[in-house]
C-alpha cells in the first residue's frame, strides 16, 4: 500500500513563520512536522509515499533529499485549490487503495496501522477535540460514519475528522465529478460518498495533533519534547546541572554553570552559558548562542538564534537567523488575540517572534505580541501591539 501525504499549503494563520517556509516544515522538538508524518508511515512497512507538494516546494525537496529508507514521489499542485483537488494530483502514481495524510499532522504509527488494517473500502481516523467546531465534525453510528459537518456553528459532538483516509482507487471518479463542479474539498468527496449510501468505517485515532495558530507550536512541542531520549555529545563543562531527559548535539557546548532540567532538546553547534537556565519543554535549534544569565521556558528557540545575556523567555517562540539584545524579556500572561475575525483568549503565552529580526537591548514585549519577520526594534523599547513584517521600531 502507498501513501499520499498532502503537503501543498501555506498555512497563512501561522505567519509571519510560513512566509518563508511551508506549515509542514515548521520545527516540533528540532524536526519538521512533516518529518514525523514520514516516519509514521515508514514505521507501519509503507514503501513509498507520494507527497503532494506546491508552496515553497523547494525547502521540502531540498530537507528531504537524503530521506532513506522509503521511496519518495513529488507531485506538484501548481494552485493550492482544495484538498481534493491535491490528492488528484497524485491518481497516476497510485495503483491500488491507498492511505491520504496531512503533512502538517502529527500522527502516530499505531493509529496508521489500524486506518490500513480495516476491511472496509473507506475508513477514516477521528479523534476526540475540545474545540470541535475548528474542524470537520463526525456523527457515527455503530462506527460507520453518517455525517461530515465542516466547522459546525452548533456544537454537534465532540468527534472530528483527521484528514487522514483509506480509500480506493475509484474515489477518483468522484472527486474528477466534484471539481469539474468547482467543489476542491476532501471532506466534500466523503459527504458525497456518504450520500451515495458507501460504508465509511471510523477508526479512533491514539495520537493526532494539529498546530493552526503560532501559538500551537509551543503546545504540540511540549507534548512531542517528551518522546526525545536523553542524548548528550559536545562539551558539557564542569559545574553543568541537568536534570531529567536532555538531549544535546554534535559540537555543541554547554558552559560552567547552567541549570537544565529536561525535557530540553539541544541542537547542534549552540553555545549555552555560562550560568545560563533552560527549563522543561524547551526545544534550542542547531547553531544557536544562548549568552550568560539567560533564563529560557517552555520555548521554541529555532536555528541560528542569538540571545544575549540576561534575557528572559517563556511559552515564546524565536523563528530562525533572530539576534536579540542583552535584557529581554518576554512577559508571560493572559492575551486576547485577533484572528480570522475572532478573538483567541489565551491564559499563558509569551512573545512570537518571526525570520531574521534584530532586537536591541532592554526591550520589553506584553503577553501574545507577535512581530512579523526582519523587523527591527531599537533598544529600550516596550511592544504593545503585533509589529508586521520588515518594520522598524525606533
Amino acid at each position: 500500500m502507498k501513501a499520499v501525504i498532502l503537503a501543498a499549503g501555506e498555512g497563512k494563520r501561522l505567519r509571519p513563520f510560513t512566509e518563508t517556509m511551508p506549515k509542514v516544515m515548521l520545527p516540533v522538538a528540532n524536526k519538521p512536522i512533516l518529518e514525523y508524518v514520514f516516519d509514521a508511515v515508514k514505521n507501519c512497512g509503507i514503501e513509498e509515499i507520494i507527497v503532494v507538494v506546491g508552496y515553497k516546494k523547494e525547502v521540502i525537496m531540498e530537507y528531504f533529499k537524503n530521506y532513506k529508507d522509503i521511496k519518495i514521489t513529488y507531485v506538484v499542485q501548481e494552485k493550492q485549490l482544495g484538498t481534493a483537488h491535491a490528492l488528484l494530483q497524485a491518481k497516476n502514481n497510485l495503483n491500488d487503495s491507498f492511505i491520504v495524510l496531512s503533512g502538517d499532522n502529527i500522527i502516530d504509527r499505531n493509529s496508521i496501522s489500524k486506518l490500513m488494517k480495516g476491511k472496509t473500502e473507506y475508513s477514516i481516523l477521528i479523534k476526540e477535540h475540545s474545540h470541535p467546531s475548528k474542524y470537520g465534525v463526525v456523527l457515527v453510528e455503530k462506527n460507520i460514519l453518517k455525517e461530515l459537518v465542516e466547522k459546525p456553528k452548533e456544537e454537534l459532538g465532540r468527534f472530528i475528522s483527521t484528514g487522514i483516509y483509506k480509500l480506493p482507487l475509484k474515489v477518483f471518479d468522484e472527486i474528477e465529478e466534484l471539481t469539474s463542479q468547482g467543489i476542491y474539498a476532501l471532506s466534500s468527496v466523503v459527504q458525497s460518498i456518504i450520500d451515495k449510501d458507501k460504508t465509511i468505517n471510523t477508526i479512533l485515532a491514539d495520537v493526532w495533533m494539529d498546530i493552526v495558530y503560532p501559538w500551537d507550536l509551543i503546545s504540540v512541542n511540549e507534548a512531542m519534547i517528551h518522546h526525545i531520549p536523553a542524548s548528550t555529545s559536545g562539551v558539557i563543562e564542569k559545574g553543568v546541572t541537568m536534570k531529567d531527559a536532555v538531549s544535546i548535539g554534535e559540537d555543541t557546548t554547554i558552559y560552567s554553570g547552567c541549570y537544565i532540567v529536561g525535557p530540553v532538546v539541544i541542537g547542534s553547534g549552540c553555545e549555552i552559558g555560562p550560568n545560563a537556565c533552560i527549563f522543561p519543554s524547551t526545544t534550542i535549534g542547531d547553531n544557536s548562542v544562548i549568552r550568560p544569565f539567560c533564563e529560557i521556558r517552555n520555548s521554541v528557540i529555532m536555528e541560528d538564534v542569538h540571545i544575549n545575556s540576561n534575557s528572559y523567555l517563556s511559552h515564546s517562540i524565536v523563528a530562525k537567523g533572530n539576534r536579540i539584545g542583552n535584557n529581554f524579556s518576554s512577559i508571560t500572561g493572559k492575551s486576547t488575540i485577533e484572528t480570522e475575525d475572532e478573538f483567541k483568549k489565551l491564559e499563558n503565552i509569551g512573545t512570537m517572534i518571526g525570520e531574521d529580526c534584530t532586537i536591541g537591548s532592554n526591550v520589553v514585549v506584553e503577553p501574545g505580541i507577535i512581530i512579523g519577520r526582519r523587523c527591527r526594534i531599537d533598544s529600550l523599547k516596550k511592544i504593545c501591539k503585533n509589529i508586521p513584517s520588515e518594520s522598524k521600531v525606533m
